[in-house]
């Protein structure tokens, strides 16, 4: 089982930017998968973008897209979500992902969670 701590939530204008990590423990992180999900109020959590074990492809959605980069670090154990140009339509708990594959497509179970954390676009 990984434990996933997800950092770097917090308040920003629209237009801003912020940058999310997550940290992995409990695992051989480099071997796996892993994404990013987001939940707004009154709304199901959604896909918001994967990234392979080697950190060589990723995937995102529409509403992210040219916005939105994740990268990886295999010799740290985290993942990052930079976010730019952000939106108050982004306003939401963002949550790290963690697979069992090394390829995960948006439908791909998730492995493991991590507790979230809040990120707030003001306009």
């Amino acid at each position: 089982q990984v434990q996933l701590v997800e950092s770097g939530g917090g308040l920003v204008q629209a237009g801003g930017s912020l940058r999310l990590s997550c940290a992995a423990s409990g695992r051989t992180f480099s071997n796996y998968a892993m994404g990013w999900f987001r939940q707004a109020p009154g709304k199901e959590r959604e896909f918001v973008g994967t990234i392979s074990w080697s950190g060589g492809s990723t995937y995102y959605a529409d509403p992210v897209k040219g916005r939105f980069t994740i990268s990886r670090d295999n010799a740290k154990n985290t993942v990052n979500l930079q976010m730019n140009s952000l939106k108050p339509e982004d306003t939401a708990v963002y949550y790290c992902a963690a697979y069992s594959v090394r390829y995960a497509s948006p439908t791909q179970q998730v492995a493991s969670w991590g507790q979230g954390t809040q990120v707030t676009v003001s306009s």
